[in-house]
């Protein structure tokens, strides 16, 4: 069986979903644009035989600073890699995100996989193929021209051949150096493995329930751990009683840091027993931040401290003297939770002064270097090594569980431990994704054009990862004796963006003002959840579009269409209303409703235009969504079954986010605890769906994990104005909001 490094195990599921796709001719061909630009990847790492090792037994290795997250990665990266090096998928093994063997590529996060990783695996196998050839027609004494290879074997036109395995081990230097540019990659008409629907190569243990989650890893000798953490942020230990604690089985010590507070027993049972005890019998500070209330959130997010950005400022002169009528509208959404299925989970082990920590962190380097400041150990003398969690969307416990894990292996030096998180811990303490509040206002001529588009949001920062500057930030170094801070609010450029992401509208406008009022201090912790701001901005501003196209008397794809001139944007627009046979200026029955939504991902990635059909009891409120369509650009195409599944998985997401989800608190903490407390759309819930691929083979790839959340969200909302005639502007949708609103 072919490897990925380390073994995993997860239940893959798969949507019945219908698929359509079609080519259409590119601009450029990849290898223009391409050719002679160096990967951003190879910045950090830019030895050829960092990226593609062969062994003496035929083995090809790949290597990615990359993490598989459940989105597919190891098996699209394979592709690219065995394609450029003529060898058959089975016979790439690949390491990801190990700091003891692979590349420095910092984090796997905003859909850039395929653009950073995908291209240097692309360069690296198009220059290792060279090398062998030209290492190959050496040892046959022929020119290289003349030369074929299929599956790592190169033949010669009178029939004698030579593998890689046989080459490399007769000049173990020849990968050892550079990597360069300078090499032309494959043609996509040439490609025979690069966009055909590979499996994915880390199914198979996943089906079969073979040990490989991170929360499945055992380690001869492990011990496993629990942390107590403070009953609100911000308290302080007092004292606990540690011989009651370590009167109870099992107990191999107990860890106070500050106000950290650790258990390690030899059963995981044990340290749950011991860590309940320890939560009884320990007091705290009253000490903590208030938290601003819930039931009014939006006015709430206004009142905080806040930077103003001028994200975009175009046009020229005064809209008033054309407008012929303004429309205006706020929107909101609360903060989201990370809500894995899976609780965060690290395994740590101390010995002679090295520390090794396996996590499912999403940066292996940065998550290295923060762990080598809290821990004050050289940070060379830390290793970082991925292994699969059970989900992730963004910046999870993962990072901090980590720090939790390695605190307790010190106190235990020699014995691995491990530690996972509690239910309640993941939804308390792991970073949330930030309440985000949104106002719009726009003129319309009175041919129905927008002529004047002003947008406000109030946010705070979407970043706080490890590895960021001016501060640590990974939780429990901020309940040290000498504790760390937090780090200060990142900002993020256009067009990536951080809360603003996708606050620029993709609308030929001929005016526009967009203002970002960063908020600088917030009591709630938060962090990146899948696509930032995008998710709020692309909400607010295509459920604006509705509204305005409403106003202007016009059918909401038509009224987009009128306002876009990206060819790219339209194409995905038509295919979408083609697939769901949208039929413009629809009347609803009062129960069913159809609503559109349109986002170019970033405003420089994934374009994605989504139908959504939703079923409303007029009596309750209460919300069915049939289907979902989704028309896809991603570029080249590496694998279509890949590119289905993250728009299913962002389409499926964009909908429980639009329904259900919210994190509820009080003034001292967050009250959301578990499943009952914090629901999520459940299998049954679940739409039929529809993805409709536009493949562009000589585009670039770019990727396509976070392109179909926002316009889920919205083409939702769109679809409940639709069926009720009433439009409930902040999130979630919840029946009784929708009830209340008919009837308001």
């Amino acid at each position: 069986m072919r490897k990925t490094g380390i073994s995993r195990r997860e239940f893959g599921i798969g949507f019945g979903t219908l698929v359509a796709a079609f080519s259409l001719e590119p601009v450029a061909s990849l290898a223009q644009v391409v050719e002679g630009a160096a990967p951003v990847s190879f910045a950090k790492n830019g030895r050829l035989d960092a990226w593609i090792r062969v062994g003496a037994d035929g083995a090809v290795t790949i290597f990615t600073g990359k993490a598989e997250l459940g989105q597919g990665i190891l098996t699209a990266l394979s592709q690219i890699a065995a394609e450029e090096l003529d060898l058959a998928i089975e016979q790439i093994n690949i390491i990801s995100a190990d700091t003891t063997r692979g590349p420095d590529e910092g984090y796997t996060y905003g859909s850039q996989s395929i653009e950073q990783s995908g291209m240097a695996l692309r360069v690296a196998g198009a220059q290792a193929r060279a090398v062998l050839m030209a290492a190959a027609a050496t040892r046959l004494n022929v020119a290289v021209e003349t030369l074929s290879v299929e599956r790592g074997s190169v033949r010669s036109q009178d029939g004698r051949q030579v593998s890689y395995a046989e080459i490399a081990t007769g000049d173990p230097e020849l990968l050892r150096r550079d990597v360069s540019s300078a090499v032309r990659v494959k043609k996509a008409a040439d490609y025979k493995i690069v966009g055909k629907s590979v499996p994915r190569i880390d199914f198979p243990q996943k089906v079969t329930g073979e040990a490989a989650f991170l929360q499945d890893m055992r380690l001869p000798g492990m011990l496993f751990g629990r942390v107590v953490r403070p009953p609100r942020a911000g308290a302080q230990l007092l004292s606990f009683e540690e011989a009651a604690v370590r009167a109870l089985p099992g107990v191999s010590t107990v860890v106070r840091k500050g106000s950290f507070l650790g258990v390690v027993a030899a059963r995981e049972e044990q340290a749950i027993a011991a860590m309940q005890l320890l939560r009884e019998i320990s007091r705290w500070t009253e000490d903590g931040p208030r938290l601003p209330r819930s039931s009014n959130l939006p006015d709430e997010l206004r009142k905080f401290a806040k930077e103003d950005v001028v994200v975009s400022d175009t046009g020229q002169g005064d809209a008033a003297g054309i407008v012929h009528q303004w429309v205006e509208a706020s929107y909101s959404r609360p903060y989201l939770s990370q809500a894995a299925i899976g609780p965060s989970c690290a395994v740590a082990h101390f010995a002679d002064g090295r520390m090794t920590v396996w996590s499912h962190t999403q940066g292996a380097f940065p998550l290295r270097g923060d762990l080598a400041k809290a821990l004050q150990l050289p940070a060379e003398r830390v290793d970082v090594i991925h292994m699969q969690g059970s989900g992730c969307y963004g910046h999870n416990g993962a990072d901090d569980v980590a720090l939790d894990a390695a605190l307790l292996a010190i106190a235990v030096e020699g014995q691995p431990v491990k530690l996972q998180w509690m239910r309640d811990d993941e939804f308390i303490w792991s970073p949330s994704s930030p309440a985000m509040a949104m106002k719009a206002r726009a003129g319309l001529s009175a041919d129905g054009k927008i002529v004047d588009w002003q947008y406000e949001l109030w946010s705070n920062t979407h970043a706080t990862r490890p590895g960021q500057p001016g501060g640590l930030n990974l939780l429990a170094s901020w309940y040290f004796d000498e504790p760390f801070h937090v780090s200060p609010p990142l900002k993020i450029p256009q067009p990536y963006g951080n809360g603003d992401r996708n606050a620029v509208p993709l609308y030929d406008l001929p005016r526009q003002r967009i203002v970002n009022h960063l908020l600088t201090d917030m009591p709630i912790r938060t962090g990146s959840l899948r696509t930032l701001g995008g998710h709020g901005n692309i909400y607010a501003i295509e459920c604006f579009m509705d509204e305005l196209a409403m106003a202007a008397g016009r059918d909401p794809v038509e009224f987009r269409l009128a306002h876009l001139s990206d060819p790219r944007g339209r194409a995905v627009i038509e295919a979408a209303a083609t697939k769901a046979g949208w039929a413009p200026n629809s009347r609803s029955d009062g129960r069913h409703g159809r609503g559109f939504a349109y986002a170019r991902y970033k405003n420089i990635s994934t374009f994605a235009a989504v139908v959504v059909d939703v079923d409303v009891d007029p009596s309750s409120g209460a919300v069915r969504v049939l289907k979902a369509v989704a028309a896809i650009d991603v570029g080249q195409i590496i694998n279509p079954d890949g590119v289905i599944s993250q728009t299913e998985g962002g389409l499926i997401q964009g909908i429980s986010w639009a329904l259900k989800e919210q994190i509820m608190f009080d003034e001292r903490a967050v009250t959301s605890r578990d499943w009952a407390d914090y629901p999520i759309l459940t299998f049954d819930e679940a739409p039929e769906i529809e993805v409709v691929l536009i493949d562009r083979p000589n585009e670039p790839s770019i990727g396509a994990g976070e392109g179909s959340v926002g316009p889920a969200s919205a083409a939702l909302a769109n679809a409940l104005a639709h069926a009720t005639g009433r439009r409930v502007r902040d999130l979630p949708l919840t029946s009784n909001r929708i009830y209340k609103g008919r009837i308001g």
